[in-house]
């Protein structure tokens, strides 16, 4: 499929049908992830990702900027390839997942910034720390599955699909053991792409 330029509010739904109220999009478990990536020491560029993230967003068509964006991740989700550094950064050096079971972003602004990319702002909550960030999208797809006819459960499927960054400081939120000779700044990036409910 060629895309072909999209006002921001393209991003957020799929325009097929007029929508009374506000359309919801979930996130498609299987083909979302969640990755920060973090300087060690110089030596190396290294990253551990989420593996289990819900949630979506609610696209009012009228008026974009009355959108909202809501993600809940698993902190116990956190996955670093290394069994023994997985187990250190549930602990609560890091992500204290046994009294902090989640991690969430929801949305406080949408605005678009260019024909097919976008700013969110929102509140970011780990380890019960709150504090706001803003995530850069990127929309990369909207419209029925590509699969759709193929796999049955892609059958009358109405997908969107993004890119989302961000850089947060760790130490923000308790998080900032062995910084800043382990940087301090960590880069977030969320693929995902999201089903109309």
């Amino acid at each position: 499929m060629t895309l072909r330029p999209f006002a921001f509010a393209a991003a957020f739904a799929v325009l097929a049908a007029p929508a009374v109220a506000a359309d919801r999009y979930e996130v498609d478990l299987a083909h979302t992830e969640v990755f920060a990536g973090w300087n060690h020491l110089g030596l190396s560029f290294q990253t551990l990702e989420f593996t289990d993230i819900s949630g979506g967003i609610a696209f009012d068509q009228a008026d974009v900027s009355k959108s909202s964006v809501d993600i809940t991740i698993k902190t116990e989700s956190v996955h670093t390839g290394f069994g023994k550094f997985d187990d250190h950064i549930k602990s609560g050096d890091f992500f204290d997942v046994e009294n902090h079971p989640e991690a969430t972003f929801v949305s406080t602004a949408v605005r678009q910034t260019g024909p097919k990319t976008g700013e969110v702002d929102g509140t970011l909550t780990i380890k019960g720390v709150s504090k706001p960030a803003t995530l850069d999208v990127e929309f990369l797809f909207q419209g029925p599955h590509p699969l759709d006819g193929v796999v049955p459960s892609y059958n009358d499927a109405v997908f969107a699909g993004f890119r989302a960054t961000a850089r947060v400081l760790r130490s923000d939120f308790d998080l900032g053991k062995f910084a800043p000779n382990i940087s301090d700044e960590i880069d977030i990036t969320i693929n995902t792409e999201m089903r109309k409910q």
